[in-house]
């Protein structure tokens, strides 16, 4: 592997910014810090002053393989994330077959060992009946249990009260929930489509799937992680009332409890369905600019703990169907960084803050082995971009093999340059080397 020295960055990492350089030998971080202009290079990177940031880790991901290849699949999707400075992802079991076994488990670990550009996990699904396949998953090498409260892609439903129990007191490592109250969104959809029958406009999303759909079910696994002691993480924190379940009194290593945000519940608001209808269409919907703004609060002050996109590609021609036949979801891997830098430019959050929410608490929150972090002896997972070269989102620029983004015609003011994955020059500027593989996360947890 060749040893890399990037000279002259910005280098933002726990909490700080420092100016200096980065040598990376064998894969790993070996120096930081300083002028290490005398280390001997095979690739030499002259920042010129851009900023370093550890690798991303999504820690929520559709990448669609198997069974969904038509809308993304693994290889195209690893590719989109690195364009955006992620470096290693989550991926859920929602694909066709679903991944609620070992078996099936393992054969998306074997596709993307050969395909996938960036670092990988995959989540084990949760059904009403496999408890004991979750009894025995993997800690060190499973990022954790999906678990579905409200039907979503693919349909993976734990509607059993006794089933969910017994996941919540069973489960040996993280449980991440899709928190719906199904019953409640099933009332409203039958409400309007007796009003506007099979022609219910996209705008209504938020109406159909509420606050308080959210709200309940958030409410009803904290409340059963507490009394189990389950370590549970809430994914896509969509409302300003879910975020006072969360604590922020606790460093992130002693909770047992957190939640997550996403690019488009931090970007987006209910007044842009008229714009954009379906193609921002996703669960939990999109709501209230006064939600987005406590959503914005609750990552700034602790209670929501890290930010992530919940990418999800769908194809063009089944976002343009009508609003109940068109799917949610949608892409979000390229985009979200620069996302996030558009809010920094805004003064809405710090890079300190992007870091901690992207990178150092997802390795924290998940005990990922050695990543996270610009430190000598870690994975070297960096990201370097250019916070002054603006750039416009456009349909013929974008990665994802749906061919599609809500943030077509945005201006972003900075770019992902370099993304370098596992010691690896994976991009830059523009051009892909695929000549070597993303690896396997691994976990130190001390389960039982």
């Amino acid at each position: 592997m060749k040893r890399i020295l990037i000279r002259d960055a910005n280098i933002v990492n726990e909490g700080k910014i420092i100016p200096g350089d980065v040598y990376i030998k064998e894969g790993l971080i070996y120096s930081v810090g300083g002028d290490l202009s005398g280390k001997e290079a095979d690739i030499e990177i002259n920042a010129n002053g851009k900023y370093l940031l550890p690798g991303l880790i999504d820690d929520q991901v559709h990448f669609r393989e198997p069974g969904l290849t038509h809308k993304a699949e693994i290889y195209t999707e690893s590719k989109t994330a690195v364009s955006g400075g992620v470096t290693s992802f989550m991926e859920m079991p929602n694909t066709i077959p679903q991944s609620t076994t070992h078996e099936l488990l393992e054969e998306k670990y074997s596709i993307a060992a050969q395909r996938s550009l960036a670092n990988y996990s995959f989540y084990l699904g949760a059904t009403n009946t496999n408890i004991e396949t979750i009894k025995s998953v993997d800690a060190a090498n499973v990022c954790g249990v999906k678990v579905f409260q409200g039907s979503s892609t693919g349909n993976m439903l734990v509607d059993n009260p006794d089933s969910l129990e017994a996941i919540f007191k069973e489960c040996p490592i993280l449980i991440a929930t899709h928190s719906e109250n199904d019953n409640i969104i099933k009332a409203n959809l039958e409400r309007y489509k007796k009003e506007y029958g099979e022609n219910i406009p996209a705008k209504l999303h938020p109406k159909i799937r509420t606050e308080e759909a959210c709200y309940d079910a958030s409410k009803t696994v904290v409340e059963m992680a507490k009394t189990f002691g389950t370590k549970l993480h809430v994914l896509h924190i969509s409302t300003g009332k879910e975020v006072a379940l969360f604590d922020n009194s606790l460093p992130l290593s002693e909770k047992r409890i957190t939640a997550e945000a996403c690019i488009h519940h931090l970007w987006f608001s209910e007044e842009d369905y008229k714009t954009k209808g379906n193609f921002i269409k996703w669960n939990p919907a999109i709501k209230t600019s006064e939600d987005r703004a406590l959503i914005v609060k609750g990552v700034l002050e602790g209670n929501i703990d890290v930010i992530a996109t919940d990418h999800a590609p769908h194809t063009i021609e089944e976002k343009e169907q009508s609003y109940l036949k068109a799917p949610s979801g949608g892409p979000l891997l390229q985009h979200g960084l620069p996302a996030l830098l558009e809010m920094y430019h805004d003064g809405k959050i710090s890079l300190e803050k992007i870091v901690e929410k992207t990178s150092h608490n997802v390795a924290i929150l998940f005990e990922i082995e050695k990543r996270g972090y610009l430190r000598e002896g870690y994975f070297a997972d960096l990201v370097l971009v250019d916070l002054d070269s603006p750039w416009e989102v456009k349909r013929d620029n974008v990665l994802s093999k749906c061919g599609w983004s809500p943030f077509e015609g945005q201006t972003f003011r900075s770019k992902v340059t370099h993304t370098i994955v596992s010691g690896h020059l994976a991009y830059e500027n523009g051009v892909f080397n695929e000549d070597i593989n993303g690896r396997r996360l691994k976990f130190s947890r001390n389960v039982g």
